[in-house]
């Protein structure tokens, strides 16, 4: 048992942390207050991603990746995490579920999105359906060998800048022991299809300047060549896939956490009441004991849930917990932060305030902390029949 990083996961880690560093934190007081990233700085920040040659460094080399294993992508996560979304979305990690492609579909969409040609977006959730997925009521109707759509999608993360949306559709519907459930398909939709709309979404306190949209689906239609993997599989297809954006989410939450904790160490070190740094006063002292504690247990918890997929081992249950960990312990981290800085903490001179906004909804997207323990739970008792 080896917990120590490899020199490539080392290199990985430092060449991450200085791109952050140098060409993401200068930016992000201007993105904070307009709430806009302007286009030319998002494409530049994707240049020079891909100088670097980090630019869907997700995917396997076959299809120009950079093939990085889970663990090492994780790392990647966890330094991008320590930087604003809104500016870290344009260091392109296309969506994996893009290794479903057909061989037409590879060469329209999968390799110009490892290229850095085209961006893409996932849209799965409804004002309606939200946890409750196969609720969805975005439905598509077979006519000849096309679909014809209708309906809404919202909380569309970045669909302000993609190229095209990988949108998930019922198609059908079964009846199972807990009554009717959708059956959904997974469709590839180009932005400026007919009937295909891509609207500005709500204006969100969390991540100011990462977009939601909201996608509106009026009598479109899509033929068949456009569904990614199979009639009624998408369900199948996202779980295949998807398990890993629960672990991306643990991991920018630990590193976002750790620029937290640098702020408060230093503050605490800094900083001097009656006379000494209050960080010598055991109320603040045990603060950062316990913050640290918990950051590095969320750390080595989300790596060895990467650690499990690259061994080819059960890791829903593990990404789950750490899915659910790592975001609450972020929520704790910067709520003691700005405890120790006092009303500093929630000044925009600081970006303490920021971090404990942002920290909000990590534990709401990509599965609900309920969802996770749904998870963990059902997985501890299932085997024993309850």
């Amino acid at each position: 048992m080896n917990f120590a990083l490899t020199d490539e996961q080392q290199m990985i880690v430092d060449t991450v942390r200085s791109f952050v560093e140098t060409e993401i934190y200068p930016h992000e007081n201007e993105v904070e207050r307009t709430g806009f990233v302007p286009p030319e700085l998002g494409q530049e920040i994707a240049r020079k991603c891909k100088e670097i040659g980090f630019f869907g460094c997700n995917f396997p080399e076959e299809v120009g990746g950079a093939g990085l294993d889970h663990t090492s992508f994780t790392l990647v996560e966890r330094e991008l995490g320590r930087g604003s979304m809104a500016l870290t979305v344009f260091f392109g990690r296309p969506s994996g579920i893009l290794m479903g492609c057909n061989d037409e579909q590879r060469e329209k969409y999968l390799l110009p999105a490892v290229r850095g040609d085209k961006f893409d977006a996932l849209a799965m959730t409804e004002p309606d359906a939200g946890s409750d997925v196969r609720g969805m009521k975005c439905f598509a109707k077979k006519d000849g060998d096309d679909w014809i759509v209708n309906g809404t999608k919202h909380f569309i993360s970045h669909a302000n800048i993609a190229d095209f949306v990988i949108v998930f559709i019922a198609t059908g519907e079964e009846q199972t022991p807990r009554g009717p459930k959708k059956l959904i398909t997974s469709f590839l939709v180009d932005r400026g299809t007919p009937g295909f709309e891509i609207r500005d979404g709500y204006n969100s306190v969390s991540h100011r300047g990462y977009k939601n949209c909201i996608l509106t689906f009026d009598d479109c239609r899509l033929p068949s060549s456009q569904i990614l993997g199979e009639v009624h599989r998408g369900f199948e297809l996202a779980n295949d896939w998807l398990y890993a954006t629960r672990l991306t989410v643990a991991a920018t939450s630990v590193g976002r956490a750790r620029r937290v904790f640098d702020y408060a160490l230093s503050y605490a070190a800094e900083r001097k009441q009656f006379g000494k740094p209050i960080g010598a006063n055991q109320g603040v002292s045990f603060k950062l004991a316990d913050m640290i504690t918990e950051i590095d247990a969320a750390d080595l918890l989300t790596l060895s849930g990467a650690w499990r997929l690259d061994q080819g081992l059960p890791s829903n249950r593990e990404i789950a917990s750490a899915k659910v960990y790592a975001t609450e312990m972020l929520a704790r981290v910067t709520d003691e932060a700005i405890q120790i800085y006092g009303g500093m903490g929630l000044m925009d001179d600081l970006p303490l305030a920021r971090f404990w906004r942002d920290a909000r909804v990590e534990r709401i997207w990509d599965g609900t902390s309920e969802i996770q323990r749904h998870i963990i739970s059902r997985d501890l008792l299932r085997p024993l029949g309850a």
